[in-house]
């Protein structure tokens, strides 16, 4: 089981961008939630991971593929616009 497999796309994301040097307060900003949903989903990706630091995590993820995070993670539509455009396309699939 890949590491990516251990975790959910958000969880992914917040760790990749752990890895390139991103703050909390940015990765909130970037994903549209708190600073206290950051903080929450970094405490399950260290239990997940069995790592204890962000320090741990980016170098976990530097030797797990580092940048090759981001393309396991799925695209999960987060905000209502996003929604919206994604049960657009999967409608017009089904149509297809």
């Amino acid at each position: 089981m890949s590491p990516c497999d251990q975790l959910s796309g958000k969880e992914i994301k917040v760790a990749t961008m752990v890895w390139e040097g991103k703050t909390n307060p940015e990765i909130a900003a970037i994903v549209g939630s708190t600073e206290q949903v950051v903080k929450n989903q970094l405490r399950g990706v260290f239990d997940k991971l069995g790592v204890w630091s962000r320090l741990e995590l980016a170098l976990y993820v530097a030797s797990h593929g580092g940048s090759k995070w981001a393309d396991n993670s799925p695209t999960v539509p987060e905000t209502p616009a996003q929604i919206a455009s994604f049960a657009a396309r999967s409608a017009t699939a089904r149509t297809a």
